[in-house]
């Protein structure tokens, strides 16, 4: 009985496996004399099995993690979950996304010296969890059977500077939460990291929300070369491992996460990728991603066949549809370029004039909506927003027929600028006038630079019938991402600026 309320809390199809054996606190040993300690679940029985590695910074114990672990083991899986050095039990000091490499490969050697595995193991996880699985996939001199790696990319600092900005209202609040999640923390705790994110210099954030100093916020926002051991991309070419993929259209790391995807098929290494209407982690992805998993890991541990499905399966908001196709981006889309003009107008005809606004960090340009970790994500009313001084916008003529946008979206807006941020958003506006958001991107510029390449976050979207699609520019999306400067700025847009569109159903006019 309760297994089919876990089931049913996960969105999980019905497993009517037995209650997994749960073996807790195994000490592994890692070359340094530290020892990382882990729990292990595996159907019953006493013969060898091969292993799902699961290397979590947020614990192995509780409810959530032992769930996850018990419903991969009711389907047949040997699991073993651990807590990365520094974590919950697990000896050393953490060193976030540093140490994942090292200790992911021995634990790894570890498992298969091991009598209760027959030597094949494969790694899953999500977010921080699927990172540690990109940590260590690539070295191994013998290769996983398969990995799962969900909302997150194998480069995390993708999602840490996006466009050279840094993604302030995503890691100063996580960084702030890791420091002291095995802490009892005051109720108000969330409160004072909301103001801290606000305060300046961003660097002493983690003082201003805890009164220590918090090595990993001192490291995301002063960004150096101590980065480089967490770069994972280049070692995809060398993956010949069968990797499944889970995001959705406002992950923070949809972007770096579809490169992954392409690295992959151009590498020949069998893989998938499925995209959904979520942001990250969102409660409603949870079972569709483990039901993703599951399936995988099953199919290459040769318990159940593969799934036949083609390598792209994506969602198509607005529309509610899934869609199916060979490769990303999909070769069906045709290039559409809108121009920014002149009055506020978006149209296929560029005409000259500029346009401009001051940015003042004093009042910063607010964030709403969009691929952020916490507050109103996704899509918003942007009416409030489009109000402000500091935001131009751009709006084309009612659509004549419904328009698919699927792919890569890139706008090249040219500046006359000083130090400062573009901030390039599209907006679905329905005939009532309210504007939503569908995506967007951020280009921080550098000295003299006088056109802004921003690549928006990637999107499958319909736009219906008498819907208008809007473009905005704005100096920054606070706190989402930190002020570009201390100064106000004046930005001025040329009506040069464009931005081009993957439609795959045509139907404009204007």
């Amino acid at each position: 009985m309760l297994h089919r309320l876990v089931d049913r809390l996960l969105g999980l199809a019905p497993s009517e496996g037995p209650k997994p054996v749960v073996t807790r606190d195994i000490a592994v040993p890692m070359p340094d004399g530290a020892r990382l300690y882990a729990d292990r679940y595996r159907p019953p029985g006493d013969e060898p099995m091969p292993v799902v590695l699961i290397r979590s910074i947020y614990g192995r114990k509780g409810l959530f993690p032992d769930l996850v672990a018990s419903a991969f083991a009711r389907r047949g899986l040997q699991v073993v979950t651990q807590s990365v050095r520094g974590t919950f039990g697990s000896e050393g000091t953490l060193s976030a996304f540093h140490q994942e490499r090292e200790d992911g490969v021995a634990t790894v050697a570890w498992l298969r010296d091991q009598r209760w595995c027959d030597g094949r193991v494969a790694m899953a996880g999500a977010s921080y969890l699927g990172y540690t699985a990109w940590a260590t996939a690539p070295y191994l001199d013998e290769q996983l059977e398969a990995l799962c790696a969900a909302i997150v990319s194998s480069d995390v600092t993708d999602a840490f500077y996006p466009g050279g900005a840094f993604a302030l209202g995503t890691w100063g609040p996580w960084g702030v939460m890791v420091s002291q999640q095995e802490q009892r923390t005051s109720p108000l705790q969330g409160k004072k990291t909301a103001r801290a994110i606000r305060s300046l210099p961003v660097s002493e954030l983690d003082v201003a929300a805890t009164g220590e100093r918090i090595p990993f916020i001192r490291e995301v926002t002063a960004p150096d070369d101590s980065w480089q051991d967490i770069h994972h991309r280049k070692a995809i070419s060398d993956l010949k491992t069968p990797t499944s993929l889970f995001t959705g259209w406002y992950d923070i790391f949809l972007q770096g996460q579809l490169r992954d995807f392409k690295e992959l098929q151009a590498a020949g290494t069998p893989a998938r990728i499925t995209i959904g209407p979520w942001s990250h982690a969102e409660p409603s992805s949870i079972g569709p991603q483990l039901t993703d998993q599951v399936s995988w890991l099953r199919a290459h541990f040769g318990l159940e066949p593969l799934v036949d499905r083609r390598p792209v399966r994506l969602f198509l908001q607005n529309a509610d549809r899934w869609l199916d196709f060979d490769r990303w981006p999909p070769a069906e889309a045709v290039r559409t370029t809108l121009h920014l003009g002149p009055g506020g107008k978006l149209s296929r005809d560029p005409e000259s004039t500029s346009d401009s606004f001051t940015y003042d960090p004093a009042d910063p340009t607010p964030s709403v909506g969009g691929a952020a970790l916490s507050g109103k994500t996704k899509q918003q009313d942007n009416r409030e927003l489009e109000a402000r001084p500091d935001v131009l916008v751009y709006t084309g003529e009612p659509l004549e027929a419904k328009l698919d946008v699927i792919g890569e979206i890139t706008a090249h807006i040219h500046v006359d600028a000083g130090q400062a941020d573009i901030f390039v958003r599209l907006c679905d506006v329905s005939p009532k006038g309210v504007s939503r958001n569908v995506t967007d991107g951020i280009v921080r510029l550098r000295p003299g630079q006088t056109v802004a390449e921003v690549a928006l976050d990637p999107t499958a979207y319909r736009f219906d019938r008498g819907h208008r699609l809007r473009v905005q520019v704005s100096g920054g999306a606070f706190p989402r991402f930190d002020r570009p400067a201390e100064n106000p700025c004046e930005i001025k847009v040329s009506h040069a600026s464009r931005i081009e569109l993957p439609a795959v159903v045509s139907g404009m006019t204007g």
